[in-house]
């Protein structure tokens, strides 16, 4: 799901700069490239990318990472990619349905 987007400003991930130890789970577990390390640190590189899966925050040792998973409906943006690429077994519903 190259290009992959949201909507924008909904994402619920949330970054406590000052807990991160900079080990970069985070950027190594995320699907979409959403966080990316600057010096030290991991930063929200492309919030709107997110698609609230949670691995960054259940990866992070610190807690510095923090998401409401499947708030966003991540299960229903990637069911609908699935019915579009017509896989047998899927029909119908966008998000959430």
């Amino acid at each position: 799901m190259k290009g992959f987007r949201y909507l924008e400003g909904v994402a619920t991930l949330e970054l406590d700069a000052g807990r991160c130890i900079g080990c970069g789970r985070c950027v190594e577990v995320c699907p979409h490239h959403v966080l990316r390390m600057e010096g030290k640190r991991a930063v929200l590189a492309d919030r709107d990318a997110c698609m609230e899966c949670g691995a960054c925050a259940l990866n992070c040792p610190a807690a510095a990472l923090k998401v409401d998973a499947g708030v966003g409906c991540a299960s229903g943006m990637i069911h609908e990619w699935l019915r579009e690429k017509k896989l047998p077994g899927l029909s119908g519903g966008g998000c959430c349905g």
